[in-house]
């Protein structure tokens, strides 16, 4: 999710599964379920939730896994914390 999220950041998620495109949330990688991946809500497609990620150069999301359902999504991102001092 980088730029918009960074390695090392730690994040506030309020778990929920009710969700709306432009929302990034956490979820359950349908490929792989025991892999929590973060990515952003982009549209609905059936009852099922396409995600991508903000750089569609790496970003391995719904155009590799296809749309998540439901109940794959653990929740939204509220608030996030970034170190004072970071390595780069």
């Amino acid at each position: 999710m980088e730029p918009t999220l960074k390695s090392g950041d730690w994040w506030l998620v309020r778990k929920t599964q009710r969700v709306k495109p432009g929302q990034i949330v956490a979820f359950w990688e349908p490929d792989r379920i025991d892999l929590l991946a973060v990515k952003r809500v982009d549209h609905e497609v059936a009852g099922s939730w396409w995600m991508l990620g903000d750089n569609p150069h790496t970003s391995i999301d719904s155009r590799s896994f296809g749309p998540v359902h439901g109940r794959q999504i653990v929740g939204r991102l509220l608030f996030r914390f970034r170190p004072l001092f970071r390595k780069s």
